[in-house]
Order: C-alpha cells, then sequence, then structure tokens
C-alpha cells in the first residue's frame, strides 16, 4: 500500500480537478472531435502517471492549464 503525506494528497488532488476540467472542456468540442480529445487528455494523464518529481508535476500542472485555458478559449471563440 502507497503513503501520502498531505502535501501528496493535495497535488493528487490538483491534477485529478486538472483532469476533470479537461473532460468537461472536451465536452464542447464538435461532436466529431471529442472521442479523439479525450483519448488525447487520456494518454496525456497516462504518460505522466509514474511521475514523482514534485517539480516536475507542478510544471505539468501548470502547463495543462494553460494548455486547457487556450482550448476553452478556441472552442468559445469557434461558438462551442
Amino acid at each position: 500500500m502507497v503513503s501520502f503525506d498531505l502535501r501528496d494528497f493535495l497535488v493528487r488532488a490538483r491534477v485529478l480537478k486538472l483532469y476533470r476540467q479537461a473532460l468537461r472542456t472536451a465536452q464542447k468540442a464538435p461532436v466529431h472531435a471529442r472521442d479523439e480529445l479525450r483519448q488525447t487528455i487520456r494518454q496525456e494523464m497516462e504518460s505522466n502517471r509514474d511521475c514523482n518529481d514534485r517539480q516536475r508535476i507542478r510544471y505539468l500542472i501548470s502547463d495543462g492549464l494553460e494548455r486547457l485555458k487556450r482550448l476553452d478559449e478556441m472552442l468559445d471563440m469557434q461558438g462551442h
């Protein structure tokens, strides 16, 4: 069994929140693009699943939030 300290728990919560936000944003995409977008989001999360470097995780969260913001803005401009 893996033991988490408070910091690990909070970081995990931020990652899961980002994942949920990304999936919600993917729902705004055109129907024909949603599955591919969800698959890309899942692959991004899975590819970094075993990362234990807290600094890298903070960077990935920050980068993910920025990318999500750009995607959301792009979908809004397209009227989705």
